[in-house]
């Protein structure tokens, strides 16, 4: 069980950063095409290069993770993603991050720790067709409702010649795009279901394929989302609803169970709520710093001052080891009092 869970980490690790990393690089680069010139461009970008292949490694890890584990107990466990992301920009980009951060950062880790403990190996159990088509026209009506109620809010914004996104839209939005991605991870993992039950090797990668479209899918609604609406309110519905969306499905249609220990149990269900919450923490905590008491903001505050200096006072070391670009201060007064005083 630990094996998968590491697994899980570097594969979500890889995925983060490396998209980071992708990011990064398209700064200098022109929008991707087929052109001959464009492809040598991205080719040739060193930032480019790195995050895409830290990112298909860490496709491959998780697809490996998912041979191993159930569902249920990877795709919380991927939810860690955005803790390893927050960590990798803080030391590696030189984000500032606040308290509300780092617990959220704590609290994602121990729910790892609690899944791990609490998970156990379980042996596939026969998949049933009927629950997979009833999952299947469940998710359909699903999103059937939701993108009636996301056409509804439209009309009415349009009505009142309203430009910004209702909160409603954003939650939508989030909640399509993490539903997509749970499935993903399901869809995935019963190819790997029926190949242990004798079925044919054809069926892995026809499930890897549908799992790849699901994903892609999820990217087109999350972007949606994104585009006009707020990134804390999208983010924090697709990370929730992935999660439980990747829970449920693998109980109801691959038949995974909750442990059978009390204690086990306990620990698998607190590692879910540790996780969950830990990555609402690190989404909301711009937002949650602003509702917290006065003088519990001053300490946040003279916080991030204290490390924006370090950090500025870093820079200014770095600049000074090169002496022909430095003008002292004292020289400085001089050659602006000098006319004054010859006057």
């Amino acid at each position: 069980m630990w094996e998968s869970i590491c697994l899980t980490i570097a594969a979500t690790a890889g995925n983060n950063i490396g998209k980071v990393l992708q990011k990064k690089g398209t700064l200098i680069l022109p929008p991707i095409s087929f052109k001959l010139k464009v492809i040598k461009a991205y080719a040739f970008n060193k930032a480019w290069v790195m995050g895409f292949l830290l990112d298909i490694f860490g496709a491959m890890l998780m697809l490996r993770a998912l041979s191993l584990a159930p569902v249920s107990v990877i795709q919380p466990v991927s939810g860690c993603g955005l803790a390893i992301l927050s960590i990798f920009s803080h030391f590696y980009l030189k984000e500032i991050m606040n308290a509300v951060d780092w617990i959220g950062i704590v609290l994602a880790g121990i729910g790892t720790i609690g899944v791990g403990a609490g998970g156990e190996e379980q042996k596939s159990s026969s998949i049933s067709m009927f629950r997979i088509l009833w999952l299947a026209c469940a998710v359909a009506i699903l999103f059937v409702l939701l993108n009636g109620w996301l056409r509804m809010y439209r009309r009415q914004r349009r009505e009142h010649e309203l430009m910004q996104y209702e909160v409603v839209e954003e939650i939508i939005y989030g909640l399509e795009s993490g539903i997509l991605f749970g499935i993903s991870s399901v869809v995935s993992k019963m190819g790997f279901v029926l190949l242990e039950q004798g079925f044919s090797h054809l069926l892995v990668p026809i499930c890897i394929l549908m799992s790849i479209c699901c994903s892609a899918s999820g990217f087109v609604y999350q972007t949606r989302g994104l585009k006009h609406g707020r990134a804390i309110v999208v983010s924090t519905c697709a990370a929730v609803a992935s999660i439980v969306t990747g829970v449920l499905a693998g109980m109801l249609a691959l038949g995974e169970r909750l442990p059978e220990a009390p204690i086990a149990r306990l620990c698998l269900l607190l590692g879910w709520l540790l996780i969950i919450s830990g990555v609402v923490l690190l989404v909301t905590s711009a937002r949650l710093v602003r509702y917290l008491p006065r003088p519990w903001r001053r300490v946040l505050r003279s916080s991030v001052e204290r490390n924006v200096g370090i950090r500025h006072s870093s820079s200014i070391r770095g600049r000074e080891q090169s002496p022909s670009t430095v003008i002292q201060a004292s020289a400085l007064h001089h050659l602006i009092t000098s006319p004054k005083e010859k006057a």
